[in-house]
């Protein structure tokens, strides 16, 4: 009786005997290259940790004699299959249960804190952290800091000051950073479909957003006059700011940057293509297109002012805020009321409502 493979089984077959010659040309290569690491360390004995053995064990048993005489190259089946023997013999020791000697080990919360102090506070030392900790009522020793951040992979006091995150740099300079940027909109005039360039700037603590202006030639004597707006000791918006951060638009000109910093506001300039290092400013730029500009069609500057107005004031004492716990930037009084009527606050036509109680 013949047999006739059909074609699906055809294909069967084509498909596991092309996966099986994947695997060996993989199994090859690996075995090649722990020739080479071999010949490379030029020893006849790799010294491995207990947890290195481990995971060798582990993965070694599930393949077996057979299979780890064909891969293996550093380290022999007998050898791997011993350190799974042991492996297992120490799951029924009951060495857990000996009581240890030395030091007791340091609570998760203790090392928890340690963890915490070290990445929140870039320049403190062991002795620094230490002390810190003893505050919160646990001693611990400066040696134990210093054991508790290498066994997580964090550098000392020196090192982990040069390799501060940006996000550090933010929550370390909150109260005095700021953000600007622009965004454009088109809109209607007498010469026809125009584009025009709106400027916003950011405190970055409370989220609070100053409409600078709005142009259709954002030139340098233009820009030089915000950055005095901005930073007018009676009531400019960088009034107490150190920081702004800016993009490298070249709006931002040279002359601009300097104004600022005559008056101790210092321009950071982030990279190329980075709005992530600007994401509070480029999540309000998101907001008020979608919520407002992509919306509406508009005829003049006028029409065009009117509705930014609109939509700050709402942004400021209406919307709430996830970045502030869902909390509004400036409530008003009937923000909170449980009693009174159900009221709805419309602008730009009801494209913007908010609700409250109406306590009167």
């Amino acid at each position: 009786m013949t047999f006739i493979l059909q074609p699906w089984q055809l294909y069967l077959v084509i498909v596991a005997g092309w996966i099986h010659r994947q695997q060996q040309e993989v199994i090859e290569y690996l075995r090649t290259e722990n020739q080479v690491l071999k010949e490379k360390l030029d020893t006849k004995r790799i010294l491995l940790s207990d947890d290195q053995r481990r995971r060798l064990a582990v993965k070694g048993k599930i393949l077996g004699r057979k299979r780890l005489e064909e891969v293996g190259t550093l380290f022999t089946p007998d050898t791997i299959l011993r350190w799974h023997r042991m492996l297992v013999a120490k799951k029924y020791d009951y060495s857990e249960r000996r009581q240890k000697v030395g030091r007791p080990v340091l609570s998760e919360e203790v090392v928890q804190l340690v963890l915490q102090m070290a990445r929140e506070n870039p320049s403190w030392g062991y002795d620094r952290i230490a002390g810190a900790v003893l505050n919160l009522g646990h001693g611990i020793s400066d040696q134990s800091v210093g054991n508790i951040l290498k066994e997580h992979g964090i550098e000392p006091a020196p090192t982990r000051a040069r390799t501060t995150s940006w996000s550090t740099f933010l929550k370390a300079h909150w109260d005095v950073l700021a953000a600007i940027d622009f965004t454009t909109i088109e809109v209607w005039t007498k010469g026809g479909l125009v584009t025009y360039y709106l400027l916003f700037v950011m405190e970055l603590k409370t989220r609070r957003v100053h409409f600078a202006g709005c142009t259709v030639h954002p030139d340098e004597p233009w820009m030089k006059q915000v950055a005095r707006n901005l930073t007018n000791f009676e009531d400019g918006f960088l009034h107490g700011k150190r920081y702004l951060l800016m993009d490298r638009d070249t709006k931002f000109c040279e002359s601009f940057r300097g104004l600022l910093e005559e008056e101790g506001v210092e321009p950071l300039r982030l990279p190329a293509k980075s709005p992530n290092l600007n994401a509070h400013q480029e999540r309000f730029m998101r907001s008020i297109k979608s919520e407002c500009l992509n919306r509406m069609i508009f005829f003049g500057e006028n029409s065009l002012r009117r509705a930014v107005r609109e939509y700050l004031s709402h942004y400021h004492r209406e919307r709430n805020h996830q970045g502030l716990e869902n909390k509004i930037i400036d409530p008003g009084e009937e923000v909170g009321q449980i009693a009174g009527t159900t009221e709805c606050r419309k602008r730009l036509g009801g494209m913007l409502r908010y609700y409250y109680r109406d306590a009167a």
